[in-house]
C-alpha cells in the first residue's frame, strides 16, 4: 500500500487524524476499516505507522504505532525546470518527475511554448500539478513531495537560483558535454537545476541568456526527443549517476 500524505498539524502524536480528499479517498475508495495500518507521511522526513481506530463522515483517525525518519541524503537535490507544455504532456512530466525523486518542479514561461497560461488560470493549473505529484509521491513511495513553483521566464529562474545550484540546459542541434560526462557537484547541501526547453525549442535570446548566466549546455546524443521524453531521460541520467536509480 502507498505513502498517504497528511499536513503536519494533523499529526499530534501519539494520534492523527485525516480529513478533506485523503478522508474521501481512505473511506469510500479504499474503504478502510478500524483496525486496519497505515503508512502516512508528513511531506518533510517522517513517516508514521497507524492503526485506524475511527471512521466518520468528517475524519479519519489512528493511534501512531511507530515513527520513521527519512534517510540522510546523499546526493545534491535535483531540481527541474520544465518549459510549459501543451495538453497533457506538463502532467505527465510533473508525474514521472515526481516518481523520479525531483525535488522541485519549476514550470518555464519560454518565448516557443505553445501554452502560455493566463493570470485567471495560474492558481488553478498549479493546484492541478501539485495534486498530481503528490499522488505520484504517495504511489512511488516519497519521502517528500516536490514544490511545484508557480510559472516565471527563464531569466526570472536563472536570477533567483541559488547560488550553489549548478545548472544544465539540454538543447538540441547545440555543442555541448554528455550529460554522462559533464562534472556533477559532490556536496550534499547543493543542487542540480536541469532546464528543458518547449515543444518549439529555446530561442535565440533564451540562449544567451543562459550564456551570459554562465548555464552548462549539455546533451543527450544524436536524437532529437519530445520535449517530454527529454525530460525524463536527463532526470533518470543524473538520478543513475547519482546512484537514485541502479
Amino acid at each position: 500500500m502507498p505513502v498517504f500524505f497528511v499536513p503536519p498539524q494533523c499529526i499530534t502524536p501519539p494520534t492523527l487524524s485525516i480529513t478533506g480528499d485523503l478522508r474521501h479517498h481512505l473511506r469510500d475508495s479504499l474503504r478502510v476499516t478500524i483496525g486496519e495500518t497505515l503508512w502516512l507521511g508528513d511531506g518533510q522526513g517522517s513517516r508514521y505507522h497507524a492503526e485506524i481506530t475511527n471512521v466518520s463522515k468528517q475524519t479519519v483517525t489512528g493511534r501512531i504505532l511507530e515513527t520513521v525518519q527519512e534517510p540522510l541524503r546523499h546526493t545534491p537535490r535535483l531540481i527541474l525546470g520544465q518549459s510549459l507544455l501543451k495538453g497533457e504532456k506538463m502532467d505527465w512530466v510533473s508525474q514521472k518527475a515526481t516518481e523520479l525523486g525531483v525535488g522541485e518542479i519549476i514550470p518555464i514561461e519560454s518565448r516557443h511554448s505553445v501554452v502560455q497560461l493566463k493570470a485567471d488560470r495560474v492558481d488553478h493549473q498549479l493546484a492541478r500539478w501539485q495534486r498530481i505529484a503528490v499522488e505520484a509521491a504517495q504511489q512511488s513511495e516519497q519521502w517528500r513531495v516536490p514544490t511545484i513553483a508557480p510559472p516565471q521566464s527563464l531569466a526570472a529562474l536563472l536570477t533567483s537560483r541559488a547560488s550553489d545550484t549548478i545548472t544544465l540546459m539540454l538543447a538540441e542541434r547545440r555543442e555541448g558535454k554528455s550529460l554522462q560526462a559533464v562534472e556533477l557537484p559532490q556536496d550534499v547541501t547543493g543542487s542540480v537545476l536541469v532546464l528543458i526547453g518547449p515543444e518549439g525549442g529555446w530561442s535565440q535570446e533564451e540562449v544567451q541568456i543562459a550564456e551570459q548566466a554562465k548555464v552548462l549546455p549539455v546533451t543527450l546524443g544524436r536524437h532529437i526527443l519530445r520535449a517530454e521524453t527529454a525530460a525524463i531521460a536527463a532526470i533518470s541520467i543524473l538520478q543513475s549517476r547519482f546512484g537514485e536509480l541502479r
